[in-house]
């Protein structure tokens, strides 16, 4: 009976090193990938809390209420947020704007419109 040794041949040298390689260049794309949603995440976030504070703001105009109060409320839901308003027969409109870093050089503009029965309760 032959006894062969189990020493490894010189033909799989030259594939030495390659998984680490593969993964070197593979990981900042899925790093970057995975930060990128993250931050898509928050931005979709923003979206819905200006979307819910642009409804807020034309509920308090139809209300009656200041146009300052509605600032008030756009501004303390989404900080940096701006707020127009106008009228339409019997709706009281308001559009919010405001604009959300997604990393640190991308900027998303966002906007959120809503409109409300004036002269309500």
């Amino acid at each position: 009976m032959t006894m062969r040794a189990l020493v490894p041949s010189g033909e799989g040298d030259q594939d030495r090193g390659s998984v680490a390689a593969e993964l070197a260049l593979a990981l900042p794309a899925v790093v970057l990938t995975l930060l990128l949603g993250a931050a898509a995440l928050g931005a979709a976030a923003q979206q819905v809390a200006l979307q819910d504070a642009a409804a807020d703001a034309a509920r308090l105009l139809g209300r009656g209420q200041s146009e300052g109060d509605a600032r008030h409320v756009v501004a303390t839901a989404v900080p940096g947020a701006r707020l127009s308003s106008g009228g339409s027969g019997d709706l009281v409109c308001v559009t919010a704007r405001a604009e959300v870093a997604v990393g640190a050089i991308i900027r998303v503009p966002l906007h959120a419109s809503s409109c409300a029965l004036g002269g309500g309760l």
